[in-house]
């Protein structure tokens, strides 16, 4: 987390709202919450395996959890890609450490990536995309 606050005003760039020193206030004066489902905040992860043989018991587990609302086997250096919904940054870290520290998922790491800001958001399949005919063999 000081490590997102730290590199937050890099190419004069505020951090979203609750992340690092521009924080938002409810209120109470307290900081605001929001949710990392958030466009601004929302939080989707490189899930890497020590070992495979585990990956039926680390499909079962990620099944599980509420706060994974999307988990997908992928090709390539990682295993798998998740889309986390936390009720914040530190909720993030907790399930994701309890993810890695449970030696019988065999998880070795995961790579987190927070969004910043949306450059564009999916609106839904374009018509063209739809309408294309498979190519004939």
């Amino acid at each position: 987390m000081r490590r997102i606050e730290r590199k937050a005003d890099v190419n004069g760039r505020q951090a979203p709202a609750g992340i690092g020193p521009h924080r938002r206030q409810d209120s109470r004066g307290a900081p605001a919450r929001r949710p990392l489902d958030h466009p601004e905040t929302g939080a989707r992860g490189e899930i890497i395996l020590e070992r495979h043989a585990n990956s039926g018991r680390f499909e079962k587990r990620i099944a599980a959890i509420d706060e994974v609302v999307e988990c997908w086997e992928v090709s390539g250096t990682v295993d798998y890609m998740a889309r986390f919904v936390c009720a914040d940054l530190a909720a993030y870290e907790e399930l994701t450490s309890v993810l890695i520290d449970d030696e019988n998922l065999g998880v070795a790491r995961i790579v987190s990536h927070v969004a910043l800001r949306p450059v564009r958001r999916f609106t839904g399949y374009p018509d063209a995309l739809l309408a294309r005919k498979p190519a004939k063999s």
